[in-house]
């Protein structure tokens, strides 16, 4: 088991592009992702029947959760609760973000 987890170990994925996303830790009941989005870039909406919690480290993204829409920034948190349509309706910087999900999303990890 590694209790320490150094940035630049974990793989660099692309699930979408102009988004990168590496697994930085995660157990059964929780997972840690960073997340770094292109200026410009947008995600799909979409739901999953975890929750997940995110953490803007830099950067500005306009977000929709349950059809709220809200800009976020450095600082700010946005709470996704299991089962409702959610996404990144466009990222309006260059971003970074980091996603706690509960529990693990199983379907990063294939």
């Amino acid at each position: 088991m590694e209790y320490f987890i150094k940035h630049n170990g974990p793989e660099v994925q692309h699930p979408e592009p102009g988004i990168e996303r590496r697994i930085m830790a995660y157990c059964d009941k929780v997972m840690l992702c960073e997340l770094k989005f292109v200026k410009g870039t947008t995600s799909a909406l979409h739901k999953h029947p975890h929750e997940q919690i995110t953490y803007v480290i830099s950067g500005a993204l306009k977000f929709s959760v349950d059809g709220q829409e809200q800009v976020v920034r450095a600082g700010d948190v946005v709470y996704m609760p299991a089962n409702k349509v959610h996404g990144v309706l466009q990222a309006l910087e260059d971003s970074v973000i980091v996603d706690t999900f509960a529990p693990k999303r199983d379907d990063f990890l294939r």
